[in-house]
């Protein structure tokens, strides 16, 4: 493949042209990561599945997108989905698809609106990492869940190649403020030949 929005996802970038890139992506995303084999998303859902004992309990799919990460949510029985994410192209699409409770645009590194309990998982499928969200997305997340409550993220190969991602979930595990249920290193574009680790932590 040449010249494709994938080959530009994992530049550094400012927040701006990170909006951008995705609004630009927004019609195509879905046709370019299907060819490629997406899989993170139903790795990530089925994960987090796997501790949710209520799958009626509200989560939030954070940097939700197009709403890829939703249906593979709503497909292992998650069944009251809120979505956000940076770019309102990408929005418009996820609206569409009619499984998410309510969407709503954020902005980079702006606190979440909810309290602290409001879910029971938050997910940030594919959002941390090069020309993605900054590592300081953990902290915020984390924040915003209640004790008891579930992140489940992925860091791809770009990612796990910077010591600073892990680095920092591990400092919140190291203190006992969370716990690492799962870790699993597989596909996540096996088109392009990248893989991820699908992870999920519980906040104590």
């Amino acid at each position: 493949m040449s010249d494709t929005f994938l080959d530009k996802a994992y530049g550094a970038r400012d927040a701006a042209s990170t909006r951008k890139l995705y609004d630009d992506w927004s019609d195509s995303y879905e046709d370019e990561l299907g060819e490629n084999g997406y899989a993170t998303p139903a790795r990530c859902a089925e994960a987090l599945a796997r501790f949710c004992k209520n799958k009626s309990d509200p989560i939030l799919d954070f940097g939700c997108g197009t709403g890829l990460s939703g249906l593979a949510l709503r497909a292992a029985g998650f069944e009251v989905i809120d979505g956000v994410d940076l770019s309102a192209d990408m929005l418009a699409q996820a609206r569409e698809k009619g499984i998410y409770r309510n969407l709503g645009q954020i902005e980079a590194g702006a606190p979440l609106k909810h309290k602290p309990g409001d879910y029971s998982a938050i997910a940030a499928i594919g959002v941390i990492g090069a020309g993605a969200a900054p590592i300081e997305t953990f902290d915020l997340l984390m924040k915003a869940l209640g004790r008891g409550g579930y992140l489940v993220l992925s860091f791809n190969d770009h990612a796990l190649e910077d010591p600073r991602n892990e680095g920092r979930m591990n400092e919140w595990l190291d203190c006992g403020a969370a716990t690492l249920l799962f870790r699993e290193h597989g596909d996540h574009i096996p088109g392009i030949d990248l893989k991820a680790n699908v992870y999920v932590i519980e906040k104590k």
